[in-house]
């Protein structure tokens, strides 16, 4: 939505993140995250940490389960998000503001980490680069064209093109239904 104020949070998760389901279904994640700007001083030689940011987070649905499953206390994540201020009464009658992150992608920071990630199975929905769109009709992303079985075929780094040359969306696996091929490490040009 236009005017929404979007940012990136560069910190580390002060909890495990806490993994709820709705009534109807939707998984939500809610995490803190603890940004604390450094800055070196040149009189001491030394870094100072300024004072930390302590932000509440919230991811939905499958990105939801994969941050309970993925991340932990202490590590060290990049969050992106829309934030949002919200007001409310406490128990004892006192106005409050928090501000909080509706997020849009995280993941972990490599800076001082590896990581090994491990694609998930599509379930639909999220959009990004392929458009989402699950089964059924294309997403509208890079592939554009007649999705056949689901996320493979929405994937932009498959290869495999269809007998005959390339057919349907013009773009990266975009293929007009069937498998369009497996996962390669090899981009298709």
């Amino acid at each position: 939505m236009a005017g929404e104020t979007v940012i990136t949070v560069v910190g580390n998760l002060v909890d495990d993140p806490e993994l709820r389901f709705t009534p109807s279904g939707a998984a939500v994640a809610k995490f803190r995250v603890a940004s604390t700007p450094r800055t070196f001083d040149r009189q001491t030689n030394e870094w100072k940490d300024g004072e930390s940011l302590f932000l509440t987070c919230s991811v939905w649905r499958q990105a939801a389960e994969n941050v309970a499953e993925s991340l932990q206390r202490g590590m060290r994540v990049i969050v992106q998000g829309r934030l949002k201020q919200r007001s409310y009464e406490d128990r004892e009658g006192v106005k409050r503001t928090v501000y909080e992150l509706d997020v849009e992608e995280v993941g972990a920071s490599l800076r001082n980490a590896t990581a090994k990630v491990t694609k998930t199975t599509g379930r639909g929905g999220q959009g990004g680069y392929g458009g989402g769109g699950g089964g059924g009709q294309g997403g509208g992303g890079w592939g554009g064209g007649q999705q056949g079985g689901g996320a493979p075929d929405a994937d932009p780094w498959a290869t495999g093109a269809p007998a005959g040359g390339q057919q349907g969306g013009g773009g990266w696996g975009g293929g007009s239904g069937g498998s369009g091929g497996g996962y390669s490490d090899e981009p298709p040009f």
